[in-house]
């Protein structure tokens, strides 16, 4: 059910270990007001909550006589559903066990949901993008990390201890490149921003890409976006390297293709902006490694939200929770 700025809105909030994103969102999904800031990480979580506050109050008072619903908090880690604590996020060290819900509830007097970032990209893509018309869909976030998120039924699927959608760490080589879990050869090590680098790196060593070279010798770093401009250009070992994460990305598909046999697969994250320099080698290993991609309209797709996915599912929180309890 759609809703006027003026009757009613959800407040996202976006909590990443570097920047913070808080919106005000509509009933339809129409971003209302928007408010950006860097995470002060480093000045303790009594700072950055204190900033989260101060910009949903800011917010509030930017939309006179509207009213807020809930707020929704996608955040990078393990979230303890039921007690609204962080369990662990390497993104912001010192939050574990902190009962962050309940701290800004009693600030600013208003329910808060909290809920893993990947998981807030899904239901932000089911709300608003790819998935509106999906019963299901399974989304892959492909940034610095890969991580995921299930909606089964219209519903994100937690599993048994909230951990469901730990797709970057489905091992695609079992004797692969070392993992930051301390596992072999996850996708991760293969797809995300710090693999490509990590791949790019190695290429430069040996002495492979002179184009990569000089950005390097330039630049001082390297990035998965320079290497991703460097393949547009048809440098070769760059697009090698997004091949490698199209063909690792592809395997992992098919996997939850084969497991699932959801109607919508979604890639999103900052990688996914690469699309086609990888989606061609991806596509081509889902092909063949799933009968079930085969024989059925299966879709994968590129996230239609972009970054702002996350900050649109953590505004739906609240927004279903108000419409189960028939308020909305």
């Amino acid at each position: 059910m759609a809703t006027d700025a003026r009757d009613a809105f959800t407040i996202g909030i976006d909590l990443g270990g570097t920047n913070l994103r808080i919106a005000a969102v509509a009933g339809d999904g129409r971003i209302l007001e928007k408010i950006g800031l860097d995470t002060e990480v480093s000045e303790g979580r009594e700072r950055v909550v204190e900033d989260m506050c101060a910009a949903v109050t800011e917010i509030e008072q930017r939309l006179p006589g509207a009213r807020m619903l809930g707020i929704g908090i996608g955040v990078p880690g393990i979230i303890n559903l039921v007690n609204g604590t962080i369990r662990q996020s390497p993104n912001l060290p010192g939050w574990s066990d902190f009962p962050v819900r309940d701290d800004i509830e009693r600030r600013l007097r208003t329910h808060v949901i909290l809920e893993n970032d990947a998981n807030a990209a899904a239901l932000g893509e089911k709300w608003a993008g790819r998935g509106r018309d999906a019963a299901g869909l399974c989304m892959i976030t492909v940034g610095t990390g890969i991580g995921g998120g299930l909606i089964l039924n219209g519903r994100v699927w937690h599993g048994m201890d909230g951990m469901a959608g730990e797709l970057g760490h489905m091992t695609i080589d079992p004797n692969g490149a070392l993992c930051g879990c301390g596992n072999l050869g996850c996708i991760e090590a293969y797809a995300a921003a710090g693999a490509i680098t990590r791949m790019a790196m190695a290429a430069i060593r040996m002495g492979r890409s002179p184009a990569l070279v000089r950005e390097a010798e330039d630049l001082g770093d390297l990035t998965a976006e320079i290497v991703y401009i460097k393949a547009k250009q048809g440098d070769t070992v760059a697009r090698e390297i997004f091949e490698m994460v199209g063909r690792s990305l592809g395997v992992g598909i098919a996997n939850m293709i084969n497991i699932f046999n959801l109607p919508l697969y979604v890639v999103g994250g900052g990688v996914a902006r690469a699309w086609d320099v990888f989606a061609p080698a991806m596509m081509a290993e889902v092909r063949k490694r799933s009968l079930v991609y085969r024989s059925t309209a299966t879709r994968i797709e590129a996230s239609a939200l972009g970054a702002e996915a996350g900050l649109l599912g953590a505004a739906y929180l609240p927004l279903m929770r108000e419409v189960q309890h028939g308020k909305f």
